[in-house]
């Protein structure tokens, strides 16, 4: 073997190499993206990516880690009805699912098997923010398109698609202060421990409480947005402490509401997400004192970050973090067929759509699907 063919040859592995690294980087460009109204820039000053085209259909993967509670599994759900759908099937050679649950590791291991796999983009509902460094590292290096949301990265090197989290904690904490102006003892019912949701909706409402000068004497349980487990941890917190004034919970808020009922604990303004069973409990009883604020995200937020991937391997602008509406309803204005569903599952969370984006899904659509890895 020459010194020249031994030469060639690691010239051309540097190119190729260079290449790869090329791809992996996006251009920043200005805006506005390609779908303004749909890929909204989460502030002023948030960048703007072009990645090169890429030819399809597209090998895209769907990384979760969480699935033990109903917004997890509708989340899923809707990603395979998305993908489903003939308009973005056309576009995908292949759709994969997996679930790893609350093993950080675990779900790493999983990207990095999509990584090593060629997939041409990769979705993550991250188990924690900041834990996933060198994973990211690789998918930027291999050219792979990495999009967040929900629980989102803390890096600038993915596509981050999520609503305001701390936003919904300050929204929920103001509610409760509207109607308790002099303070009291909350009962805060939180999600799923180290996800950067659960972080930044307690962070806003800690915060506001604070703002407000008043007294709060805030008693946290682990509900993990869950309502077998958010039930159970209200009954206790209420067998322990007897009456709050209030409540806020994260999510499993039928289950909160059931406890209640079950306790015989009087009826309290509450900060809640968006359950179909928990915006019935908030209309049946808001006469009974359950004063109820219900805001959250639809799991279709999914959808959204599917279809930002497509878009970004298109080449097609999109920014580094896009902001999505919340979802919100507040007493008195639960409408029966608008807001709450009598007929459906206490479980089915109701705004799970982004008209916006063109993204709405029937419930029937959504049950349709199934929750097991694919």
């Amino acid at each position: 073997m020459t010194r020249a063919f031994v030469s060639g040859i690691l010239t051309a592995a540097a190119l190729a190499l260079l290449s790869t690294t090329a791809y992996a980087e996006p251009e920043i460009v200005s805006g506005p993206a390609a779908e303004p109204e749909c890929f909204a820039p989460w502030a002023a000053e948030t960048k703007f990516f072009k990645f090169p085209k890429k030819d399809g259909p597209y090998r895209v993967a769907l990384a979760n880690g969480f699935i033990a509670n109903t917004w997890r599994i509708q989340m899923i759900q809707t990603a395979k009805a998305y993908a489903a759908q003939p308009d973005v099937a056309a576009k995908l050679k292949e759709f994969k699912v997996v679930s790893t649950g609350e093993d950080v590791p675990a779900q790493i291991s999983a990207i990095n098997n999509f990584i090593d796999s060629g997939y041409d983009a990769i979705i993550v509902n991250a188990q924690n923010p900041t834990a996933f460094g060198p994973v990211i590292k690789r998918a930027k290096e291999a050219g792979i398109v990495l999009v967040a949301f929900d629980n989102i990265l803390d890096t600038e090197d993915a596509v981050n698609v999520n609503v305001d989290q701390k936003g919904l904690g300050v929204l929920w904490a103001n509610w409760l202060a509207k109607h308790l102006p002099e303070g009291g003892k909350i009962l805060e019912v939180r999600g799923v421990a180290g996800t950067s949701v659960d972080t930044d909706r307690h962070n806003g409402i800690h915060e506001t409480f604070a703002a407000t000068g008043k007294k709060w004497d805030v008693v946290e349980v682990i509900g993990k947005w869950d309502d077998p487990t958010a039930q159970k941890a209200t009954a206790d917190a209420i067998a322990v402490h007897k009456k709050f004034d209030g409540i806020t919970a994260q999510g499993g808020d039928t289950g909160v509401v059931q406890a209640m009922i079950d306790a015989s604990h009087p009826f309290v303004p509450f900060g809640g997400e968006t359950e179909n069973g928990f915006r019935k409990f908030c209309a049946k009883h808001t006469g009974d004192g359950l004063k109820c604020s219900s805001a959250g995200t639809g799991p279709a937020q999914v959808a959204v970050a599917i279809k930002t991937a497509i878009a970004a391997l298109e080449g097609q602008v999109v920014p580094q973090s896009i902001k999505l509406p919340l979802a919100i309803v507040e007493d008195p204005n639960f409408k029966e067929g608008q807001d709450f569903y009598p007929d459906q599952s206490d479980n089915f969370f109701v705004g799970n759509a982004f008209p916006t984006c063109g993204i709405n899904f029937t419930a029937q659509e959504i049950m349709g699907q199934t929750k097991e890895n694919q």
